[in-house]
């Protein structure tokens, strides 16, 4: 599979991304891994974009949702410093290279995020005198550096300019080959000097001093031909698909090199590049892990192996030592004589030679017991006797009996260690079992991409949930969104709620000129309640009312963001209980959070954990929160309910704190 995009890839999705981008602002920045970058952009009442930079690789707007690291690094951290908050005002290729340049402008000045995708890569961030503020990785080379508070300098240039008229100087480089020519001269890569030959009606193989002019200016054509369908947006994005339907590139046009491959079309060049990188991603990464796996493999079967000798080891052991014990017993009074004849003839004075050519002799003569007697070991008083064809040595300092119990102190000896053994071998053959299906489970997931990040509804940007009879209801999270949901979002027909307490959400009632019922009204007086001060003051219940629209404005005087002031008389729903049920809901086969009365979600889901004021941290009430969500969910979505990122479940918990209801 290609690996990196070309200056023809880039070249097409420049223009592209200028018209899907410009105007947006940088809402966040990921660091995913150490090359790579995720910019969280937002537009006015349009979903979230992401725009993914891989450093040497790849640059594209993104829809597959990307795991974020829990904490930012320092490289991540000075980017949004800078361009947080920012806003995008062009994106362009750096001449015909493969650098691409986003400007940015912000309330501290205009800033200039270099992406270079060739090489090793790097992402450079340089402010407006032109000077390098931060990069993702610094080094002097011979023709620039890229060093903090140096002049920015872009690399040099590759290939002939494109403003030169013909190939003369092509045709000088003599013998050698026009595809190897046309590569260096154009840095282009191999398969764009192809693809404009073979459009040319040239031999690639051709050598560079036998062209013609005629042949060089149909090839300078072709090129430009390819570069103007370009740059104009006459493009046909596509990824080929070899004979065997895996994937080996993507182009913003159909190649003829590629003509008897199938070429998968795409509406866009950033999808077919978002589609093409995240599967190739998604392989590398599946290929490593299967390298892992099988590396671990490997090593779990050496293990088993030394265990298995280990175990067959000492299971002959516990089975000779046993019957040696045996032996002993079985010739009790012949070896007991034996031992008493060594050590009586060495009390006598004789020496180790003397005793031993003395029994050696009554051996010869097949006399008992010393046709058991074997050899001697002086220095260690030991000597070895032979009984039911088995050979082992006896203590001359210890009883027959104690000689015995050695042996049957080591046969338990050994089995007490073969249990351990035996443990360590059933865990090893755990592992590989476990090992083994986890390289079924790579194989089939390497075709799979990863799931697309679900498209926001515009009502999520505030507290909302839908009432058990069907109705919309949504709240302020904080004083900006308090004011777009009452000067944006409030209807002459809705319902507006707020706590009777200082610090308080507003909460509408979208009803689309139905009456809600008092349910509805009840759940709506619920949220205006939970997630008012009332919470962090740890108060059971608090009193609400509910106005018309009408009621509420901003008054003769100026207001602080997000208060407004309420009119005429006031509709009471008094003592309404503080908490808040979070579940989880299955949307498109992926998990989803939600939060809101119990009543209501009880009408959506029955996984679901309800919270009310109390001491405990947002981390750590999110993460007893979600471990209960994953028990009362089915085995096979156990894992999926796991992975969800706690801040989304910290989302729906009020001021930060409180408790699991009993």
């Amino acid at each position: 599979m290609k690996e990196e995009m070309t200056s023809f890839d880039i070249a097409a999705l420049t223009p592209e991304l200028d018209r899907a981008i410009k105007g947006a602002r940088i809402d966040n920045i990921y660091q995913i891994n150490p090359t790579t970058l995720l910019l969280k952009l937002r537009q006015s009442s349009q979903p979230s974009l992401h725009l993914l930079i891989e450093a040497g690789k790849r640059f594209h707007l993104t829809s597959y949702a990307l795991e974020k690291p829990k904490r930012p690094t320092a490289f991540c951290m000075a980017l949004r410093k800078h361009l947080r908050n920012g806003r995008i005002i062009g994106i362009r290729q750096h001449e015909f290279e493969r650098t691409v340049i986003i400007y940015v402008s912000t309330g501290r000045g205009d800033f200039q995020l270099m992406s270079e995708l060739f090489g090793g890569g790097n992402i450079i961030l340089v402010n407006s005198q032109n000077k390098i503020l931060h990069a993702l990785t610094y080094r002097k080379m011979r023709d620039r550096n890229i060093l903090r508070g140096e002049v920015f300098q872009h690399a040099p240039p590759h290939g002939i300019k494109l403003s030169d008229s013909d190939f003369s100087e092509i045709r000088a480089l003599g013998q050698l080959e026009i595809v190897k020519a046309l590569t260096k001269s154009l840095s282009i890569g191999g398969l764009y000097a192809e693809e404009i030959l073979l459009r040319a009606g040239t031999n690639k193989d051709a050598a560079c001093e036998s062209l013609t002019r005629q042949e060089t200016d149909r090839i300078l054509n072709e090129f430009h031909r390819i570069l103007s369908s370009i740059k104009t947006g006459n493009v046909e994005p596509c990824i080929v698909v070899d004979e065997r339907g895996e994937w080996i590139d993507v182009n913003p046009m159909h190649l003829r090199k590629y003509v008897r491959f199938k070429q998968k079309s795409y509406k866009t060049v950033n999808k077919a590049l978002d589609e093409y990188y995240t599967k190739w991603v998604m392989e590398e990464t599946v290929a490593e892990g299967s390298k892992e796996t099988e590396k671990e493999l490997a090593k779990q079967r050496r293990i088993l192996k030394r265990q298995q000798k280990a175990l067959k080891d000492l299971m002959e052991k516990i089975e000779q030592n046993r019957k040696t014990g045996d032996a002993i017993y079985a010739h009790f009074n012949d070896l007991q004589f034996l031992i008493q004849k060594i050590a009586g003839e060495k009390r006598d004075g004789k020496s180790w030679k003397q005793i031993v050519s003395s029994i050696e002799k009554e051996r010869e003569a097949e006399r008992v017991p010393a046709i058991h007697f074997c050899s001697l070991q002086p220095e260690r008083l030991i000597f070895n006797v032979s009984v039911n064809s088995l050979v082992f040595p006896l203590n001359t300092r210890r009883s027959v009996q104690v000689n015995a119990a050695d042996y049957y102190n080591k046969a338990k000896k050994a089995k007490r260690k073969l249990e351990g053994v035996k443990k360590a071998l059933r865990e090893t053959q755990t592992k590989i079992m476990d090992f083994q299906q986890q390289r079924v489970k790579l194989v089939k997931e390497k075709r799979k991409l990863p799931p697309e990040r679900r498209k926001k509804a515009w009502y999520e940007k505030f507290r909302w949930f839908d009432s058990s009879d069907g109705f919309l209801v949504l709240g302020g999270r904080d004083a900006t969104t308090n004011e777009i949901l009452v000067k944006k979002h409030m209807e002459p027909h809705d319902v507006v709620f707020h706590a009777d307490v200082v610090g308080a959400p507003f909460v509408l009632i979208k009803t689309n000129g139905k009456h809600p019922s008092e349910q509805t009204i009840n759940e709506s007086a619920q949220l205006a309640a939970s997630y008012s001060r009332a919470w962090r003051e740890m108060l059971d219940t608090v009193n609400v009312y509910w106005v018309s629209p009408k009621q509420v404005s901003k008054g003769p005087l100026p207001l602080k963001r997000g208060t407004f002031v309420i009119r005429g008389s006031k509709n009471y729903v008094r003592n309404v209980p503080l908490r808040v049920a979070i579940g989880v809901k299955i949307k498109e086969e992926r998990p989803i959070v939600v939060g809101c009365p119990v009543e209501a979600i009880s009408k959506q889901t029955g996984i679901y954990v309800e919270i009310i004021p109390g001491n405990q941290k947002s981390g750590e009430l999110a993460k007893c929160v979600r471990r209960l969500l994953a028990k009362e969910t089915p085995e096979a979505l156990q894992k999926r309910i796991l992975e969800i990122p706690l801040e989304e479940i910290q989302r729906f918990i009020p001021s930060g704190r409180g408790a699991i209801k009993p």
